[in-house]
Parts: C-alpha cells; structure tokens; sequence
C-alpha cells in the first residue's frame, strides 16, 4: 500500500494510545550528561524544541533497547520505550549511574502516550522528524511519516485531557509504525543488531561526533571501515509474521539470512514488516519467512535514503 491507497488522508487521521510504550524518567542536574555517556545520540546538545532517536548498546554495540527521548525541563529528560524492554534497561541504566547527580525512575504510570497521525498531528508542529512542541502540558514529538500520512508522539502527564481527535484503530498505528521504517526494539530482538542493522544512523538514531558510550567503538568501526553487511530494509507477504522470525535466502536452507523486527498487519490483507537482513541477500531477492521454501518476501521501497558508509 503506498500514499494513494490513501485518497483521502482523513481515512488516516486521528489518535491511539500506546500501551506498549513506557516511560523512563531521569531527574537531576546531571541527567543529560548521565545520557551522554550512555546512549547513542547527543543529550548535552538536546534543544528544548527538539527530541532524539538513541539506542542503549552492550560493550559489544548490540541494541538492548531504542528511545524516543527529550526534555521536559532543563533537569528531566524522559526516554520513551517498549514496555517489555523497560524493567531490565532501567535496571541496566541505573548501575551506572554511581556520582552523578541523576534519578531514574519508571514513570509509565505518570504519563500518558498517544500517537497521532494525519489530520490530528498539529500543524504548529515542524515537519522535520524529532521535532518538539509544546502543547500545554503536553509534548509533541515528529515521527516519521508513513506513505506520506503524518504521525507524531504525544506525551503529557496521566491526568491530562487527551487528544480531542477521532480514535485511530490501533491495528492501523502498528502497521503505519512498520510502513515508517523506523524500528522500536522489543524483547524478541534484544542484543540482536548493531544500530546500522537498523539503520538508525540514516534516521537520527546516532551521533558520531558525541563521546564514548557503551559500544562505541564497535557502532563507529562498523560505520567509518565500510563494514555494514546488514541493512533494515521493508518486506510484504501474504502470509503472518512475527517479530524475531528467521528469514531465508531459497539458495540456503541451513543459514537464515534476516531477521523480523517489525510486523503489523497489512490493511489490505498480508503482513508487513521491518526485517534486518544482508545487504547481499537483498540484492538477490528470492526472501522467505520461516524457511528457505516458507512464504514469499516482496522487498518494497525504503521511505527514506541510506547515509552512505564512511
């Protein structure tokens, strides 16, 4: 399905909550420095009109969790996530907190998420992906588009009034997410990539300019040596699929060649999803879910350009 199936965007419009997000909150005068030590994107440098797309990395630059982040105020920076992710990151986070003057806490419960799509995305919003509004209580956040419909995060204390907008089926927000191609890592596929396999360099997702953080060197190398063999790329069939799922080249029976990292129904009937995968594979064709002879995988058009390797 592309922007035209799409006639009308106000078929698109209109806001769901989203319970599979969580919120991590971190208060102090050191909170963004405590980040910057952390994560994969600049928190020193966090505008309040802005927001950040970051990974949480091993020492060996695998992806234990991924973040929507910005501030609230000049000492409390909230990091939204995927609730399956959020106990075991906090929990990582927190033993590295040690002297800095930082708090960390799951505040899932103080706040209300929801996203927005189409017509419900406020206009006062830049359109430029990770930029921030204030709308009272409430912080705005620029996702992605999907085909060409606007979406967008919306954060505000649990007590506030949400979104006076229509409700969005929340099957069409989960597939809109995917048709974004920007992942949001869940448990299935924790420790699984590099950011690149996801291609966040490409979405925001990470500075190379910040300082060490967790896995550093091995996100940097894989970016400046020209090593990327994997890429996340976008795939359609017709039949189910499930986040964390093998897929194969038909050439190899015994290697899996990919893996599923996003999936949502299909409108129209089908799957899609975000599968990262070889670069060379890809390039091949001949995809399949599950097995070298499972379902067949269409590639469809990324949304956005690859940053070139370095």
């Amino acid at each position: 399905m592309n922007a035209s199936d799409f006639p009308n965007q106000h078929l698109a419009s209109g806001a769901v909550r989203l319970a599979h997000l969580g919120v991590i909150r971190i208060e102090g005068e050191d909170a963004a420095g405590f980040l910057q030590g952390q994560l994969t994107q600049d928190f020193v440098m966090l505008e309040p009109s802005q927001a950040r797309l970051a990974a949480f990395c091993s020492a060996k630059g695998r992806m234990q969790a991924s973040f929507v982040g910005f501030r609230r105020s000049p000492d409390e920076i909230l990091l939204v996530c995927s609730r399956d992710l959020l106990a075991s990151t906090l929990k990582r986070l927190s033993m590295f907190v040690l002297r800095a003057k930082a708090r960390l806490s799951d505040a899932s419960d103080a706040f209300a998420l929801f996203g927005l799509a189409g017509d419900a995305v406020p206009p006062p919003l830049p359109a430029t992906p990770w930029s921030l509004w204030r709308d009272g209580a409430a912080s705005v956040v620029r996702l992605y588009p999907a085909d060409g419909v606007a979406r967008a995060l919306w954060v505000a204390p649990a007590d506030t009034a949400g979104p006076t907008v229509p409700a969005l089926p929340e099957a069409l927000w989960h597939w809109m997410d995917v048709r974004s191609g920007v992942a949001t890592l869940s448990q299935p596929v924790f420790d699984a990539f590099v950011p690149q396999m996801l291609n966040y360099e490409s979405v925001g997702g990470v500075n190379f300019k910040k300082g060490c953080y967790p896995g550093q060197e091995v996100v940097a190398r894989s970016q400046f040596r020209g090593t990327l063999k994997r890429r996340a790329y976008l795939v359609h069939t017709d039949a189910g699929l499930t986040v964390g799922q093998a897929v194969f080249h038909e050439s190899d029976a015994e290697q899996p060649c990919g893996t599923v990292v996003q999936a949502a129904a299909h409108p129209g009937g089908g799957f899609d999803a975000i599968v990262s995968m070889q670069t060379s594979a890809a390039a091949q064709g001949h995809l399949h879910a599950g097995s070298a002879n499972g379902p067949a995988l269409e590639l469809l058009p990324l949304p956005y350009p690859l940053l070139d390797d370095i």
